[in-house]
């Protein structure tokens, strides 16, 4: 989100505005019972009013006792959770503040070491500034969906995110499972030249597991200019153990699952001089008809061909898919990297494929190493080649 035409950029660099003691300070109402003992002054970082700087935790002290009761909620009504410290002496958020939002503050402590003394109350209330942007995500796969097991966590960003602030943003980022899996995140750049972060297991997800992610983000600053306005919470479920391997010198496709043996499709892979690439690819996505067009993979207006049952490997081309002007399917490896079958095949692969499931390529000519963002494909690379992409070392 921009700054509205007409308003001024303000850098968000400044200090934090004074401690706001609640109790006995201007712009805030406090009620103080009439109990025995001393009184508890109660003051809330960041300070009420507004202009307040991003990117800082909200907390909320009981100065000579202790807190009994902490509610913070913003303008949209959501409330803000923290933890009480051990000694009840103060609060604070899980999260930072985020960009143009309006915070309540509102707090109860009693006087004394062992809290039995005087109960005050008050409330604050205080405004972030606006963000220069506000980054967004975009996350795979979408929450509820089912998905093979080869597919990773991938999270797009619509701005940019400076190399100096992966770290926080990757710490703010947790993925659990159940059963539970290892795993790892690791820093992409999207084939659209957008900057990227995918979790992908140690090995392929058990069949069943259910996974979830959540991403503290309100008020993390992702660089140059970018703010995170809201917090994320998505989850999806692993279908059956389904994948396909493809021999190129036997024109095969192979269906598995688990480790059974399926089925096998005979077709083409890519001639000798567009071989096709090798390695294993994640499923990124299915169309039933789609028009094979050579301008796409850069092979100009050579060709505009009518397919169905495509199956998406790359972001750059490789696909599987139906190819029923191939008199050679079988016979002959002689596409231009994609593995073309029959309509009647290609609807089986189709079918028996779920976006997230794995296709290993065997035995390929291709020396091209598939990069990790040309689609979903966290499995190009080995384990501890994957853990270098991490930013926390």
């Amino acid at each position: 989100m921009h700054v509205g035409s007409g308003r001024r950029t303000v850098l968000l660099v400044s200090a934090l505005l004074g401690s706001l003691a609640l109790g006995a300070c201007t712009g805030c109402s406090g009620e103080q019972k009439a109990d025995a003992g001393p009184e508890a002054r109660i003051t809330v970082s960041p300070g009420g009013g507004g202009d307040v700087a991003l990117g800082t935790p909200i907390s909320v002290k009981a100065d000579g006792g202790r807190l009994t009761s902490v509610e913070v909620k913003d303008d949209k009504g959501r409330t803000v959770p923290g933890e009480l410290a051990g000694d009840g002496a103060s609060w604070t958020s899980h999260g930072k503040v985020g960009p143009h939002t309006t915070y309540t503050v509102r707090g109860t402590a009693k006087g004394g070491r062992d809290g039995k003394g005087k109960e005050s109350s008050a409330t604050a209330t205080f405004t972030t500034r606006e963000a220069p942007e506000v980054n967004k995500l975009t996350n795979t796969p979408g929450n509820g969906e089912s998905v093979g097991t080869g597919m990773p966590v991938s999270i797009l960003f619509d701005h940019p995110v400076d190399k100096g602030k992966r770290a926080e943003i990757e710490k703010s980022l947790k993925v659990t499972s159940q059963p539970r899996v290892e795993g790892a995140w690791g820093w992409v750049k999207d084939y659209s030249g957008k900057d990227r972060i995918d979790w992908r297991p140690k090995e392929r997800w058990p069949a069943g597991t259910k996974v979830s992610v959540k991403g503290a983000l309100t008020g993390v600053d992702s660089g140059e200019g970018g703010w995170f306005a809201r917090d994320y919470d998505f989850g999806f479920t692993v279908g059956a153990d389904r994948r396909a391997v493809i021999d190129v010198p036997a024109h095969s496709l192979t269906m598995y699952e688990g480790e059974q043996k399926v089925g096998t499709i005979i077709g083409s892979a890519g001639s000798p001089e567009n071989p096709t690439r090798g390695g294993i690819h994640t499923v990124r996505g299915k169309n039933p008809a789609e028009t094979m067009d050579s301008a796409t993979i850069g092979f100009g207006d050579q060709w505009k061909l009518d397919s169905q049952w495509v199956t998406y490997l790359t972001a750059s081309g490789t696909f599987l898919h139906s190819a029923p002007w191939n008199k050679s399917l079988g016979v002959e490896n002689n596409s231009h990297g994609c593995f073309g079958m029959t309509t009647a095949d290609a609807k089986k692969a189709y079918d028996f494929l779920p976006i997230g499931a794995t296709v290993e390529v065997k035995n390929t000519s291709s020396t091209v190493k598939t990069d990790v963002g040309n689609g979903l494909e966290v499995w190009q690379e080995s384990w501890d080649q994957w853990r270098k992409r991490s930013a926390l070392g």
